[in-house]
């Protein structure tokens, strides 16, 4: 058995990326062997330096990508983040550090770079909280039980005079990527999406080496023309007994940069001859769907989980980042046991701006950077955490003083996989 000296971590050459890809198809149970042209896809996206193997002899057991991305802060601005994805250990090599190695590696040259954050989407909950990341949004999905919604059934188009068109690939590539920046420059905890991902989710580039079955794609325009809205969905084929249709759609992802425009969509969706069930896709828990329904118990919430997880490399650029509803004082000692950015902080913000340094004065709150990282978007509470024994006051009352100026009144939502 080759022990953690043995095998070697380092960056994936060109000559080694199809036995990368058949690792990382064993990590993720799909066929080991991948198709050459599967492989061609993912070459794509694959950058110099930033896809890692772990290598025992020449045969690779375990994959790691990172890549450049942009998420959206509270307010609306931006930071570079180090999106990592592809993340796998072959069963025979657990247990021997090979996820660190290449964590430690990835996460050092992020902090070189001047990345603000890293990102992942965690397949398990326990694995990367021991990194720093702790998770900052959440993911609700809801399965619509049409006929319950109390929805007019006889509904033909939006009632704000605007319009609904079926679209093919061609539009969504065209018209997409500009909406979906409306979109994220609003939404906090959304990220940046390359050419690649409107590709893929059109069917010009397949990476996942499934069969490629065209959706159908649902354009709103409001009454003036502009394009708020943008919904792709597959539907099923299944009918019940006498004839009684039981169809569903399911939804892959729905732009709205408008309440008009989600609204429009949803009772498009709702309102599909023969389709009895909607399925959301992945939406924000706050998600305006369940209360466009006349009767929102028909929207019942199947999956609800946490999503995007986020490791702060930089804590004062992080904070400083992010706008503030309301405005004071709070000093963090922020425990970082992987040595990126630990330290006393001194947060000093308001709705005109906020400033962070390292500081020696007293803490109000002790937390972990994942903590911090939970808490940086908006959607936990200092408070909640402080009762878990998660946080620790120095100061009476800190918890809620930091609760005033990092909760927000919508909740952050990421709606990718990456």
């Amino acid at each position: 058995m080759s022990h953690r000296t043995d095998i070697d971590v380092r960056p994936v050459t060109e000559a080694e990326f199809p036995d990368w890809n058949r690792a990382l198809n064993t990590g993720f149970l799909m066929p080991p062997a991948v198709a050459a042209e599967q492989v061609e896809a993912r070459r794509r996206q694959f950058e110099p330096g930033r896809s890692l193997g772990a290598f025992d002899g020449d045969r690779c057991v375990a994959t790691y990508r990172s890549f450049d991305q942009e998420l959206t802060t509270v307010g609306g601005g931006t930071v570079r983040a180090d999106a990592i994805s592809n993340v796998t250990v072959t069963a025979t090599h657990r247990r021997r550090g090979l996820l660190t190695r290449m964590m430690a590696q990835d996460l050092a040259a992020a902090k070189e770079r001047g990345d603000v954050v890293a990102t992942l989407i965690a397949a398990e909950y326990p694995i990367y909280g021991r990194y720093g990341f702790g998770p900052a949004t959440t993911m609700t999905e809801w399965t619509v039980d049409v006929p319950r919604a109390g929805l007019d059934r006889r509904w033909a188009a939006p009632e704000d005079g605007g319009r609904i068109d079926l679209v093919d690939g061609e539009d969504v590539r065209k018209l997409g990527p500009e909406l979906h920046e409306r979109l994220r420059r609003a939404q906090p905890g959304a990220v940046s999406r390359t050419e690649l991902w409107w590709q893929s989710r059109t069917g010009l580039v397949n990476t996942n080496g499934t069969p490629w079955t065209e959706p159908y794609y649902a354009l709103y325009r409001s009454a003036d023309g502009e394009v708020e809205g943008l919904a792709s969905y597959r539907t099923d084929d299944h009918w019940g007994d006498a004839k009684q249709p039981l169809n569903t759609a399911t939804v892959d992802w729905l732009i709205g940069v408008t309440p008009a425009a989600e609204r429009a969509l949803w009772h498009y969706l709702c309102s599909i001859d023969w389709v009895q069930t909607v399925k959301s896709g992945w939406r924000s828990p706050d998600d305006l769907l369940p209360h466009l329904l006349p009767d929102p118990r028909a929207a019942r919430i199947t999956t609800q989980a946490d999503w995007l997880w986020v490791r702060i490399l930089d804590v004062a650029a992080a904070l400083e980042a992010r706008t503030y509803d309301g405005r004071g004082t709070a000093v963090l000692e922020v425990v970082d046991r992987g040595g990126l950015t630990g330290g006393r902080w001194r947060l000093e913000a308001g709705p005109d701006g906020a400033s962070c340094g390292p500081t020696a004065e007293s803490a109000h709150l002790v937390l972990d950077v994942a903590d911090l990282a939970a808490l940086w978007l908006g959607d936990e509470s200092a408070v909640r955490l402080a009762a878990l024994g998660r946080v620790r006051e120095e100061r009476a009352g800190a918890a809620r003083v930091v609760d005033a100026l990092l909760r927000t009144s919508r909740r952050p939502w990421c709606p990718d996989m990456f």
